[in-house]
């Protein structure tokens, strides 16, 4: 295999990489890259990804684990905040989670790509590593919100699939809003109405008042 410098990899290539392929998945609405526009638009030669990551798979894969370490790690600190209230925590993850499928609106759709198209080690790792801590997350904010008598008991695990649901469907929509609603951008001002839309049904289904 050619080192490093024989296929001149500057300084972070490999996670331009990694943003790179985050970026043609977003504009193109789509789960599969190109290794040709990957490395036009990097400026990296392609066969780093070889040196990097073995295969195109391996990419997915490392930028899934990327995308997913940064939300768990997020979610768990929210989880240990002291101080918020039960309420206060839960209204901030679900902004966070919107926020989250407008920046990586592929996120759900190339979990599942990758789980299907891996072996059984590396589809348990991915849920050990990712999922079940977001369901563990799930059953800490709201039980501690029915415990403070503010939250109505609710099944943490569909409460997870509501929730993320509700983003994934809306930021993977771009050909609904484009032949519906004659707008294919997602921008700013959409994922901001999104947002309190979203804050709105959902809290008014979980809050014991």
């Amino acid at each position: 295999m050619a080192d490093k410098q024989d296929l001149n990899a500057p300084p972070g290539a490999r996670a331009l990489l990694l943003d790179t392929a985050s970026a043609i998945m977003r504009d193109g609405d789509v789960i599969d890259i190109s290794l040709a526009e990957l490395s036009l638009r990097s400026g990296l030669n392609s066969a780093l990804v070889k040196y990097y990551f073995g295969n195109k798979a391996g990419l997915l894969k490392a930028l899934l684990d990327r995308d997913w370490e940064a939300i768990v790690t997020s979610v768990d600190a929210l989880v240990a905040k002291d101080g918020w209230a039960p309420e206060a925590k839960l209204r901030r993850h679900i902004l966070k989670v919107v926020d989250t499928f407008y920046e990586v609106p592929y996120l759900n759709r190339l979990t599942m790509r990758v789980i299907r198209e891996s072996d059984d080690a590396e589809a348990r790792r991915i849920a050990d590593c990712y999922l079940s801590p977001m369901y563990r997350a799930y059953e800490s904010l709201i039980g501690d919100g029915v415990a403070a008598g503010v939250f109505r008991p609710t099944d943490p695990q569909l409460f997870y699939f509501t929730v993320t649901g509700a983003a994934d469907r809306f930021f993977s929509a771009r050909l609904v809003l484009k032949h519906c609603f004659d707008q294919d951008t997602l921008t700013e001002t959409l994922r901001d109405r999104y947002r309190e839309h979203t804050l709105d049904i959902i809290m008014a289904g979980i809050l014991a008042r």
